[in-house]
């Protein structure tokens, strides 16, 4: 039986990694992100390393785009959320400033991840599959800055912990990457390296993300846990 893993919100950092990491195992990768510009490169890349692949251009978002596209991957084993804002110009204010309308517009990348998990579970169950979730260090360190942000991140790091305690005496698996720190590689690393004088020298702050994925698979082999905490802060 053939093994599909989807990675939605793939970037060159840790979706390429987490593409890498679970291609390296046998599945067939299907790669999802806004838009096609870089698919080519991701896809020669992962050619590349012996890896089929196939990418798709959806925002996730778009609810109805967003199935119809997992239904054209056929059955999936293994789905990895990490998609996320990353326009720096749209930060939120901090966390004595959020309003009712900031949680909603920070929880509004929550929402794809609890459409993409019931529209794919039963065959996550039937296949003894597994769900991945990426969310930030404020979920469990207070960060008062990140308003509206942690409030969002705290929402995904509880779905992804209670859905696995759900899911324990099913043979599927669900757990959460809780990371603090700016992944190498990846479009938030590239940003704030151009912006030194907004955020400093990044200097003992950066996450190697073949680590993190690296884990991500032990977890998910394993499944002796449903988190695993990366911080560089």
């Amino acid at each position: 039986m053939s093994r599909t893993a989807v990675v939605l919100g793939v970037g060159p950092g840790l979706g390429m990694s987490i593409a890498h990491r679970f291609g390296r195992e046998g599945y067939g990768i299907v790669l999802v992100s806004r838009t096609s510009a870089r698919h080519g490169g991701y896809l020669d890349e992962l050619a590349d390393a012996g890896v089929e692949a196939r990418a798709f251009a959806v925002d996730v978002l778009d609810r109805g785009r967003l199935l119809s596209t997992l239904d054209e991957t056929g059955p999936v084993d293994v789905v990895y959320y990490g998609p996320g804002a990353t326009d720096f110009d749209d930060l939120p204010g901090e966390i004595t400033s959020t309003t009712s309308d900031d949680a909603r517009a920070a929880m509004r990348w929550v929402y794809p991840a609890i459409d993409v998990v019931q529209h794919v579970l039963p065959k996550i169950v039937e296949r003894e599959g597994g769900l991945l979730f990426a969310g930030g260090l404020s979920s469990v360190v207070p960060m008062p800055v990140l308003g509206a942000f942690a409030v969002a991140s705290a929402a995904l790091r509880n779905y992804a912990v209670t859905l696995n305690a759900a899911l324990a005496d099913k043979g599927a698996y669900a757990g959460t990457l809780t990371i603090g720190g700016v992944v190498e590689r990846g479009d938030i690393h590239r940003m704030v390296q151009n912006r030194p004088e907004q955020f400093g020298d990044l200097a003992g702050h950066t996450l190697d993300p073949d680590e993190v994925a690296e884990a991500a698979w032990r977890m998910f082999v394993q499944r002796d846990r449903a988190e695993e905490v990366f911080s560089a802060l």
